[in-house]
């Protein structure tokens, strides 16, 4: 929510106010930091699914509240280095007179220099092929769980490999941004009049899109959302066709006293 928050108000600011340098920093600052923590999200998630069904006398004591809060606080760590790293390569490599300088706030524009090149393709690399190797493994020995056991304990293997293909399935659209900015340069290159539906298409994408499933899919497989959407779906859908019926015999008595 943090990171969608802040993309979408730097996507209309970026539009409509021009930002000085040093509040694009702070802005991409925490953008960077929670577009690196979901994949690390999703790998610790699938962690959690394979101790629950591979391991699942010691979830108990592995899987505790408090060793939840400190994973947490580790992605949120691991996913600031980055972040932070950027900015000390700005300040090294940058005079103090461009904080103070208008700028279009978009990551490739404020980081350009060599230096955060290499260390973003860097990390990006070790992050993502840490991610889905564990996406892979954990899936694998889900996989092999679900064959081994039978009845209840095997529809929540079947669940669990299907949350993990999920994550999977999350991941490689993730794995579009690393793709857009070539993308991006292409299209606008070929189509420069078109360049702010072209860069707003490309961050629903790479950015939205990703975070759009988790939310969408689990409150969909939630009981008491469902019931209440179905619910309101329905009475829609319902009041939808009481409205027609009664605008048809409302038009049919008039074509008749006609």
């Amino acid at each position: 929510m943090i990171m969608l928050t802040v993309s979408v108000a730097l996507q209309i600011m970026t539009y409509t106010i021009p930002l000085s340098f040093a509040p694009c920093c702070i802005m991409l600052l925490v953008l960077v930091t929670t577009n690196k923590n979901s994949p690390l999200n999703l790998a610790g998630m699938a962690v959690e699914r394979y101790i629950a069904v591979c391991r699942p006398l010691h979830h108990v004591q592995l899987c505790t509240v408090q060793r939840a809060y400190a994973l947490i606080a580790l992605i949120w760590g691991v996913s600031f280095i980055p972040a932070l790293s950027d900015v000390i390569i700005t300040l090294a490599t940058q005079p103090l007179s461009v904080f103070s300088r208008s700028i279009l706030c978009y990551t490739s524009t404020v980081y350009n220099t060599p230096y955060h090149k290499a260390q973003s393709t860097v990390v990006q690399v070790l992050l993502f092929t840490f991610v889905f190797l564990t996406l892979v493994i954990t899936y694998l020995k889900v996989l092999c769980a679900a064959r081994a056991v039978s009845g209840s304990n095997q529809a929540s293997a079947r669940n669990a490999r299907n949350t993990i293909l999920l994550h999977g399935v999350q991941l490689l659209i993730c794995m579009l941004s690393f793709i857009s900015p070539f993308i991006n340069l292409i299209l606008v290159t070929t189509w420069p009049r078109e360049r702010t539906k072209i860069l707003f298409t490309s961050f629903l994408f790479t950015n939205v899109l990703p975070r759009l499933l988790s939310p969408l899919i689990y409150g969909v497989r939630d009981k008491k959302f469902s019931s209440h959407f179905k619910l309101h779906f329905c009475c829609k859908c319902c009041n939808a066709v009481e409205k027609r019926a009664s605008m048809a015999v409302g038009s049919h008595r008039r074509s008749k006293q006609v």
